[in-house]
């Protein structure tokens, strides 16, 4: 007996439906897809107990006639697909055919359609793929379609979607967000259950963006723009102290396509190096043009996943044109407190001759005790010269063995180390540099050149919360609670690497009530509440007594406020303990902030900020926020200048 035979169609049906249908989110994706590809300038989604009962799409596009109306339906059916080179120059999501057969072998699907041209338009109802009826019926021009009981005839798949109406209803929201998103001309409704969710109006891409993610995105927003022979990259990124832990703001768009990308998710954090904290995601909308025939979309069954022929060099390209963009629009900030600050010096001038000014090179070349290198006319000291000796205690540098070289004459040149692991070449073209020498070391001696101590200096309270001091060479507004918040943060993570933080025991046990929800969960983290200086008891039925608490955190600080929070900030499910613990220290060092830093008076402010000195990152607050901001000299003439 042979064993291998062909399946019915409508099993096979049923099967490709598995691939492109995961769940009602897909249904409304490849619904306003074609909305879409049919010319719509106006989608409205509506759904119904997380779209298992009812997914309803209404657009006026072109509508169909009576006959596409019916083949759109069947298997294989398409508009523009007539050999295999199509699928790969596709400029388009697909008309109508390509979903609707997957989507009613699983599902009672209801059509009602009508062309410009037509008086009448066309009633088509399909259920479980099998065809029932076709009729004319009075309707607007475009194109309702009504999903009904999706996988009701496929119990193994509807178990998977029964009883979880919130990640569904997450699921949808996030589908309607993407393809609103890439279309801002395009007027989009979505409804739940027949409530208005999201209204948007046409506008242009920076103001979808703002009416999907909110206003506060809107001060955040940088743009980027590079137009090549191989791509076209438009869009936004954010400014760097917005990047958060938890961010979901990142979206990847290619020729009108939501799409994942690893590779360029890594890529776009690497632009950001080092400006913004480890652990944090900056938000980006990044939309992408290419050739078609340089993209494959038929990747993923859901057409998440793309191809790119040049992917490398897209990646580079977009890459270098998020940096341009944090240097072009001062993201990236004229202080830089990683690092030394640079050194600004003077154009020496002689009788009314211009110098010109040191340039920063090397010479790998060089040995001072190569011949060609000795000045046989100058005096040898016991201890050869080998450059500068540059203190870092903040005094003056000096000569090492007390020895002032000659300058070399007529376009020769010396080197002076002018600060750590930086030389400066000095060229002379006069004739007698003698007084360009004596200026020049002049200048070094007076403090031009020499290292930049990260360290602040007078610091003085303005009320508010904030103080002003200088830090190196720039002067900078500081907040004073984030400085907290750092200290607190480092000191509570400190605590919990040799054990557990200290517990400060009560006069009175707090008793408290909780949920049941946050009782079960309280519970089930005992052991990292106590390590994290919580002394509680159990008592049952939601109570619990609260007889100590972390002795880091002031007092003042609400215990009942600051456990709640921890609550429900612990993430259920595989996320590994020490990525718990530095969130729950990250909470605490917040709350602990609070209510500290408006009344310091300026000894008070200047006491927490030498602390601060003393931390791993004195420039963000473990919530990634910067803790101070730099006044420029640019900034006080603007302000100055009439």
């Amino acid at each position: 007996m042979n064993t291998i035979m062909l399946l019915p169609e409508i099993v096979a049906n049923q099967i490709a439906a598995g691939e492109v249908v995961n769940g009602p989110s897909n249904v409304v994706k490849e619904m306003m897809e074609n909305s879409l590809d049919a010319g719509a300038t106006s989608v409205s989604v509506n759904y119904r107990n997380g779209g298992k009962d009812l997914i309803q799409i209404v657009d006026n596009g072109r509508g169909m006639s009576h006959v596409d109306a019916r083949m759109a339906f069947d298997r294989h059916a398409t508009s523009k697909i007539r050999s295999i080179e199509d699928v790969y120059n596709l400029h388009t999501f697909g008309f109508r055919g390509e979903a609707l057969a997957s989507i009613a072998a699983v599902a009672e699907v209801e059509l009602r359609t009508r062309r410009e041209e037509d008086e009448l338009g066309t009633l088509t109802e399909i259920s479980g793929g099998t065809f029932r009826s076709q009729r004319p019926v009075s309707c607007s021009v475009g194109s309702q379609f009504v999903v009904r009981n999706l996988f009701y005839n496929v119990p193994s798949r509807r178990k998977f979607i029964d009883g979880d109406n919130s990640r569904l209803q997450s699921q949808i929201k996030s589908e309607f967000m993407r393809v609103a998103m890439c279309y801002p001309e395009v007027e989009f409704e979505l409804r739940q259950n027949d409530a208005p969710l999201y209204r948007l109006m046409p506008t242009n891409r920076k103001g979808r963006i703002i009416d999907i993610v909110g206003k506060h995105i809107k001060q955040n927003l940088l743009d980027v723009e590079v137009d090549t022979s191989v791509v076209r990259i438009e869009g936004f990124v954010g400014r760097p102290q917005a990047a958060k832990k938890r961010n979901n703001e990142q979206y990847l768009f290619v020729n009108g396509r939501y799409f994942n990308s690893v590779a360029m998710q890594r890529a776009i954090v690497r632009a950001y190096e080092k400006l913004i904290p480890e652990g944090t995601m900056p938000s980006y909308f990044i939309y992408i043009t290419v050739n078609p025939d340089m993209v494959d979309v038929n990747v993923h069954p859901q057409k998440t996943t793309v191809k790119f022929a040049d992917h490398d060099l897209i990646i580079e390209i977009l890459q270098a044109a998020i940096r341009e963009t944090l240097a072009k629009t001062g993201a990236v900030p004229m202080m830089d407190f990683s690092q030394d600050m640079g050194i600004d010096i003077p154009v020496l001038q002689q009788q009314g001759r211009i110098y010109s000014e040191p340039r920063t090179a090397t010479n790998s070349a060089y040995n001072p005790f190569a011949a060609e290198y000795i000045d046989p006319t100058a005096p040898m000291p016991d201890t050869p010269f080998t450059g500068f000796d540059v203190p870092y205690d903040g005094s003056m540098p000096k000569l090492k063995g007390g020895y002032t070289p000659s300058l070399a004459r007529e376009a020769e040149f010396y080197t002076y180390p002018m600060s750590e692991g930086v030389e400066s070449k000095v060229e002379y073209i006069d004739d007698e540099p003698h007084e360009v020498e004596e200026q020049l070391l002049d200048f070094i001696e007076s403090g031009g050149i020499g290292p930049q101590v990260r360290t602040f200096g007078e610091v003085m309270s303005i009320g508010g919360g904030y103080a002003v001091a200088m830090y190196g060479a720039s002067l900078v507004v500081v907040s004073l609670k984030r400085a907290k918040e750092r200290i607190l943060y480092e000191d509570i993570v400190r605590s919990l690497s040799v054990g557990v933080v200290p517990v400060q025991r009560m006069f009175f046990a707090e008793e408290l009530t909780l949920s049941l929800e946050e009782y079960e969960i309280l519970e089930s983290y005992a052991e990292e509440f106590a390590t994290l200086g919580f002394e509680i008891e159990y008592r049952g039925e939601g109570g619990i007594s609260v007889a100590g608490r972390p002795a880091i955190l002031d007092m003042a600080t609400p215990l009942d406020e600051l456990l709640y929070e921890l609550i429900h900030n612990i993430t259920l499910g595989d996320t590994p303990i020490e990525q718990q613990r530095c969130r729950m220290a990250e909470i605490m060092a917040s709350r602990g902030s609070r209510c500290f830093a408006s009344g310091l008076n300026s000894a008070n402010a200047s006491e927490l900020l030498h602390q601060l000195e003393k931390t791993e990152n004195p420039c963000f607050a473990p919530s990634g926020n910067p803790i101070m901001a730099e006044i420029t000299m640019a900034e006080i003439e603007n302000k100055l200048t009439k």
